[in-house]
């Protein structure tokens, strides 16, 4: 590869450990900075919901409520479930992504059902759990504790920008909002309120728009979607989410390998060789999720995985040659992702933007993390570093990959 530069080699220490070197973190990627807003936003409220809210968790063992899960669950699934019901084609219309609707129902906040009037009605009601996969016309809804959850999830979004508006200033919130705003009117396409939960590969994916796109109207602006709120009635936690999946799936227009196996991942890794038991501390995501990512890494021959030479028997991750090059691309991309955004957007939209995600300082974001005492996460070690890009996966939504 050759040698390669001090600033190089500077910006990529940075990214390893995903520490801030300027104000305002000027040296880290934008969707870093967005990834470890919503992160954050997400993990306080769910901590929030999990206090108030009756549920089951491992640690917790059998209980009245629901199995716990992440606010995503609400955001692309419960949100739409009204108690006259849904069908899974209208929910996925509405929620703009698909949910785990398996999931939904083992952890007890729906239940899906053939309409009496549709063709599939014929095939018995356990049809769903034994093939995983209900009718396009079949009903999905609430039950009384997914009622309940769907309830004290709604106002928590107000309550937990009401407290970064505290913590980091009202204003600075309201700048953080107009900057996300001003870039998602350029943005279009039929975007979720939530990251979409990775599949294989760990790719995200959105919904382009169709025949109904907006519109760009004469001041720049864009018409507002049929059914759905305007931009500034969405919350702050979906403006994060719609400006990050909107980068992602820009990235991942150009590379073999997908924003979140890049930036978790790829990102920590060399050719000397990672333990595969740090990488969860130094990416900040989860260990299912670490091994969902060095699986595909390994099937495409980008790392391997082997004993410590030091005779330890911990094993070791390692960049092949191969991984090593598309660590390579995948830093020139992403610069080349945010400059072309630059190019889009405005160099002022995008400045703007950066500089109020960075004034999102790292210890108050790292203070709304703490968890209530009797909280799952209390139980667990505390994050050293938030995720370069969130690892949303169908176990539970966390926006860690837990």
């Amino acid at each position: 590869m050759g040698l390669r530069k001090e600033s190089d080699r500077v910006v990529k220490a940075e990214a390893k450990t995903g520490a801030k070197t300027g104000p305002a973190g000027r040296n880290l990627p934008l969707p870093t900075l967005l990834s470890r807003a919503l992160v954050a936003f997400t993990i306080e409220l769910d901590n929030e919901f999990e206090h108030r809210s009756p549920h089951r968790t491992t640690k917790s063992g059998v209980g009245w409520g629901p199995w716990l899960a992440s606010v995503a669950m609400y955001l692309n699934c419960m949100q739409f479930v009204m108690d006259e019901g849904v069908t899974v084609e209208e929910l996925e219309r509405l929620a703009r992504t698909p949910t785990n609707l398996h999931g939904m129902q083992r952890w007890g906040y729906i239940f899906i059902e053939p309409d009496a009037d549709s063709r599939s009605s014929r095939r018995p009601v356990g049809h769903f759990r034994q093939v995983g996969r209900p009718g396009r016309d079949w009903v999905i809804r609430p039950t009384l504790k997914g009622k309940m959850a769907r309830e004290l999830w709604r106002p928590l979004f107000g309550e937990i920008e009401e407290r970064w508006q505290g913590r980091f200033g009202k204003d600075e919130i309201g700048r953080l909002r107009e900057a996300l705003a001003a870039v998602l009117c350029g943005i279009d396409a039929e975007l979720p309120d939530c990251l979409p939960i990775l599949g294989y590969g760990l790719v995200s994916k959105g919904r382009e728009s169709s025949g109904e796109k907006r519109r760009s109207t004469d001041d720049g602006s864009q018409n507002r979607d049929p059914g759905h709120p305007d931009r500034a009635e969405l919350t702050l936690a979906t403006l994060l989410a719609r400006v990050l999946l909107a980068f992602a799936i820009d990235f991942e227009s150009e590379s073999p390998l997908s924003l979140a196996i890049c930036a978790n991942v790829l990102r920590v890794l060399d050719e000397n060789g990672v333990p595969v038991r740090e990488l969860p501390r130094l990416s900040g995501v989860s260990k299912e999720a670490i091994a969902m990512a060095t699986g595909f890494l390994g099937k495409k021959r980008l790392i391997v995985l082997k004993a410590d030479p030091t005779g330890s028997r911990a094993k070791m991750a390692r960049l092949t040659a191969q991984g090593v090059e598309a660590e390579g691309r995948y830093r020139r991309l992403l610069a080349r992702t945010e400059e072309r955004w630059r190019e889009r957007f405005g160099e002022e939209k995008i400045r703007a933007l950066r500089e109020a995600l960075g004034r999102l300082a790292d210890e108050e974001l790292f203070r709304g993390l703490e968890p209530y005492p009797e909280g799952w996460r209390a139980s667990v070690r505390k994050p050293e570093v938030i995720p370069h890009y969130p690892m949303v996966l169908h176990r539970g939504g966390y926006p860690d990959g837990s």
